[in-house]
């Protein structure tokens, strides 16, 4: 593992021990991404409200990892725990559906709620290829927000 895996694993081992979690850290690298999961029970403490804490320690855990790299060195780190993501992937892309039909439907741009940037990510880049909707982000942080509008 290289020395970026390791500050990754060492911060989530820290991070979980302070919580007092029963966790197992997994970190894996390929290329340029490193992803790091926390596995166990009762993670509810470390995925937080909305996922706020997991995307904070998300951050915390990239800030760890590119401490040697130059900014443009393209590292990615992504921070899971008990299949989070994947479960908010799937319930972004149901309120899309919901947005993108109720939009049609009214003719008129529907606003979902605030969320951060890689959630807005993961909707505009579900909704890209409908023809019949267009997205775009409104506000400022933290009340920035998705708007979901159809397509004349």
């Amino acid at each position: 593992m290289s020395a970026s895996g390791d500050r990754v694993k060492d911060l989530l081992e820290h991070i979980s021990d302070a919580l007092a979690l029963d966790a197992d850290v997994l970190v894996e690298e390929e290329g340029r991404n490193i992803t790091a999961t926390l596995e166990g029970d009762d993670l509810g403490l470390f995925i937080g409200r909305h996922g706020q804490t997991i995307d904070a320690v998300q951050h915390l855990a990239f800030k760890a990892a590119t401490r040697d790299h130059p900014p443009a060195a393209g590292l990615r780190v992504v921070v899971d725990a008990a299949g989070y993501r994947e479960r908010r992937e799937l319930a972004l892309q149901r309120q899309a559906d919901e947005a993108a039909e109720k939009a049609v439907d009214t003719s008129r741009p529907v606003a979902l709620d605030a969320m951060s940037a890689t959630e807005r990510k993961v909707v505009h880049e579900y909704l890209k290829d409908r023809e019949d909707v267009e997205t775009y982000s409104e506000g400022t942080e933290p009340d920035r927000h998705l708007v979901v509008a159809p397509l004349d």
